[in-house]
């Protein structure tokens, strides 16, 4: 089920960075707080009304090289025209209508996408008098916000959540394995798409970038039927374009969260680059399950331990993803192509495990019995029970006297037990510390 998208745009330093942490800082908190993962905040999710959406911070995306600042705007705005379904336009009210405003203003009218005009900086009942010569604009009531103090922040998701799209289910059966091909450009994805399905289904070309589209390929193999997601590059071709490298993510983003299943594409011969745990990062926040795909394996130059010193480095750089397995390949010479599929269907199964309620107790019980919970100011968490709620990612809610005294640390304990127990291979697990009393 793929995500509405909601893009923040806008001229330099009218607050967008800050509106979009108060629209998903507190989600992003909720989502992963723990060391060892990568995050560049240029995407989050976040609900209102019961409506779950992601939003683009087109701040967040660099553009490369010594561009202006007006073409850097333009292209930011084409991105997110390119990228949403609801368009949240932002202006300043301490600096008023500015050119670069109806810049904008012009690119967003053609686009014909949903607008809502947010009019940052309304600090005090004063500057509400100043939103009016936005107006002039043509996306009719600007929203006043402030996002120093959070005011406004209502009116603008109630704003954008009447524009949005519902959710559409994707059209596959329950047994059909949802597989996304993720990774930076030049990767290689394209390739390992046209070696898994032995046929030429999607263009592959050297330079970086240059698949037009997010392409489902649904095919089955030794009776179990899959969808290969491949990742877009960039729909349009230009300089400008080409230098984005976060765009990549943002396109990242709506097949991983369609996907079952999430191959991390990583490029053999150049090795590990930050933008790789980014990407991953954004796999293991949505709860997917996982493999680490070394592809171009083909070129490296090898000995007795090349494998296991790759495989080790990948875990050095990726801590928050040690429950990922890796498989090395080669793409172009289909060498060791054949261990990936089973694989695949392996952590889809892990991914939706259940394990019934007294058995997952019985292992927290063994796991309390051989270290039990530390004092925290003399008190100690005394876990009463736990169950899990849900798959994919397998979800578990540990009901005990105070959530608060449950440490980080003693919670990954408690995992490394039950992932010993179950196995859990290539899936995250969420776990969740409530009050005995928020049983009911």
């Amino acid at each position: 089920m793929a995500r509405p998208v909601v893009a923040i745009v806008g001229r330099p330093n009218v607050g967008k960075s800050t509106i979009f942490n108060r629209l998903i800082g507190e989600r992003v908190a909720i989502v992963e707080d723990k060391p060892g993962i990568t995050r560049d905040r240029i995407y989050g999710i976040t609900d209102w009304n019961g409506k779950s959406f992601s939003v683009i911070d087109t701040g967040g995306i660099e553009i490369d090289g010594d561009d202006t600042i007006l073409k850097s705007i333009r292209a930011q705005a084409e991105l997110a025209i390119e990228e949403a379904d609801v368009i949240v336009f932002m202006c300043d009210a301490k600096s008023g209508l500015t050119n670069s405003d109806e810049e904008v203003a012009q690119l967003l009218f053609r686009s014909g996408k949903p607008i809502v005009l947010a009019i940052n900086k309304v600090d005090n009942m004063k500057r509400t008098d100043e939103i009016y010569e936005f107006y002039s604009l043509g996306f009719g009531d600007p929203i006043g916000v402030s996002g120093s103090h959070g005011t406004g922040l209502g009116d603008l998701l109630d704003a954008v959540t009447e524009r949005l799209p519902e959710l559409t289910e994707d059209e596959y059966d329950e047994d059909v394995i949802r597989v996304a091909l993720i990774g930076r450009p030049n990767v290689g994805k394209s390739s390992l798409v046209n070696a898994i399905l032995g046929e030429d289904r999607v263009i592959v070309s050297e330079v970086a970038g240059t698949t037009r589209d997010a392409i489902d390929t649904p095919f089955e193999k030794d009776g179990q039927r899959y969808v290969l997601i491949d990742t877009a590059g960039m729909r349009k071709r230009g300089k400008v374009y080409e230098s984005v490298e976060k765009y990549s993510v943002m396109r990242a983003m709506r097949a991983i969260e369609r996907a079952d299943v999430v191959l991390v594409v990583i490029n053999g011969e150049e090795g590990i680059i930050d933008q790789d745990k980014h990407i991953a990062g954004y796999s293991h926040e949505a709860g997917k399950a996982a493999i680490f795909v070394v592809n171009k394996w083909d070129v490296i130059e090898k000995d007795d331990k090349t494998m296991q010193n790759f495989e080790k480095n990948i875990r050095d750089h990726f801590l928050f993803m040690s429950y990922a397995p890796v498989v090395f390949l080669s793409a172009l010479t289909k060498q060791r192509l054949q261990k990936l599929l089973p694989v695949v269907q392996h952590v889809a199964q892990q991914h939706s495990l259940r394990i019934t309620t007294h058995l997952v107790n019985d292992v927290v019980s063994d796991a309390v019995a051989i270290n039990p919970p530390p004092t925290d100011k003399g008190r100690r968490l005394r876990i009463n029970y736990v169950t899990q709620v849900a798959v994919k990612p397998p979800t578990i809610v540990v009901f005990v006297n105070d959530p608060s005294l449950m440490h980080f640390s003693y919670e990954r304990y408690l995992e490394n037990k039950i992932r010993a127990a179950f196995n859990f291979e290539g899936t995250p697990i969420r776990i969740f510390t409530r009050r005995k009393s928020d049983e009911s």
